[in-house]
């Protein structure tokens, strides 16, 4: 019986016949992955999308809720208005004044109790570490109240103490309009933990190799410092530097409470955010509130825009990009 020799052919595969399964089963995936989605877009888009639309709309129009009148188009008058506006520029003098104090010391203090805290020979460091972290766990208007306390001119803890040193006569840090904005930094300087913390996990995370070959060439702690611990943790300087601008853009609750929205002595304390508070929710006035807004938020952006494009200069990163 003779044998014939075929050729043998391979199994054939039906590659398309598995195809459609997997479509379906994709846009399912997908399908699903809406739907969980689903809340938080919609929560986006009815509570932070849209009213920040309505909010650049009302900057054109005369909408107030005081005189019941319908919403009328104003074109520029709510931005001119502004630049014109003496208490628009009062309290933006005031934020500044205050910025061009805060953020500087905001920045150098928690970076000197960093290094404190990572020198090697620091006793009680997992006593200090928390200590000075835990104040800013302390909820925001018990912190106030506290230092309201603490602070105040005649029974206050701090005045006692300055009496007890022999000052006859120190200062009402509340009431005095020369003090009160250092009053208002010594509370936030009480809540630096969050960025000293951040400061010194990058600082125990510089290479050890660099400090022995600093020592090799006889360098000493300051030389050391400047030359490697700055560049080596400006990354998370300069995370801080940003929050700290956006946030002293932001800043309403301290000056509010304290002063109970009046921003007294003589206005020394009135900031935008509580001139912005004061005519959108108390007077109504919706299209210059909403107006003020985003001015104030577009000096935020303009700021955060310059830290970003002068960061290429002095923020150094590992992979070699600065």
């Amino acid at each position: 019986m003779a044998a014939t020799d075929q050729p043998l052919s391979a199994p054939s595969l039906n590659v398309g016949a598995a195809a459609p399964g997997r479509s379906n089963l994709a846009k399912q995936q997908r399908l699903w992955g809406w739907i969980f989605l689903s809340p938080w877009i919609i929560g986006f888009a009815a509570f932070t999308a849209i009213p920040i639309l309505a909010s650049f709309i009302f900057t054109f129009t005369n909408f107030s809720l005081n005189t019941g009148e319908p919403i009328t188009f104003a074109g520029l008058d709510n931005w001119l208005r502004l630049l014109s506006d003496p208490i628009a520029h009062q309290t933006l003098g005031v934020t500044i004044k205050f910025a061009l104090i805060a953020v500087p010391v905001g920045i150098v203090v928690p970076l000197g109790l960093a290094a404190m805290l990572n020198a090697k020979s620091l006793w009680g460091k997992r006593i200090w570490r928390p200590l000075f972290y835990l104040p800013y766990m302390v909820p925001a208007i018990s912190g106030i109240f506290i230092w309201q306390s603490f602070l105040n001119g005649n029974t206050g803890w701090l005045n006692r103490m300055l009496r007890g040193i022999g000052i006859v006569d120190p200062p009402n840090w509340l009431q005095d309009e020369g003090f009160i904005l250092g009053a208002f930094m010594l509370m936030g300087l009480w809540g630096v933990g969050n960025a000293m913390l951040t400061m010194l996990a990058t600082m125990q995370g510089v290479p050890t190799e660099l400090y022995e070959a600093a020592d090799v060439d006889g360098a000493g702690p300051a030389r050391k410092f400047r030359s490697i611990t700055l560049p080596m943790i400006s990354p998370v300087i300069f995370y801080n530097l940003v929050l700290s601008v956006i946030g002293l853009m932001q800043y309403f609750v301290v000056p509010y409470v304290i002063t109970r929205g009046t921003g007294n002595p003589n206005n020394s304390a009135y900031f935008f955010n509580m001139f912005l508070y004061k005519t959108a929710f108390t007077n109504f006035n919706m299209g210059y509130g909403s107006t003020l807004a985003w001015f104030l938020f577009l000096i935020a952006l303009g700021l955060t825009i310059i830290l970003f494009s002068t960061s290429r200069r002095w923020v150094y990163y590992a992979s070699g990009d600065s």
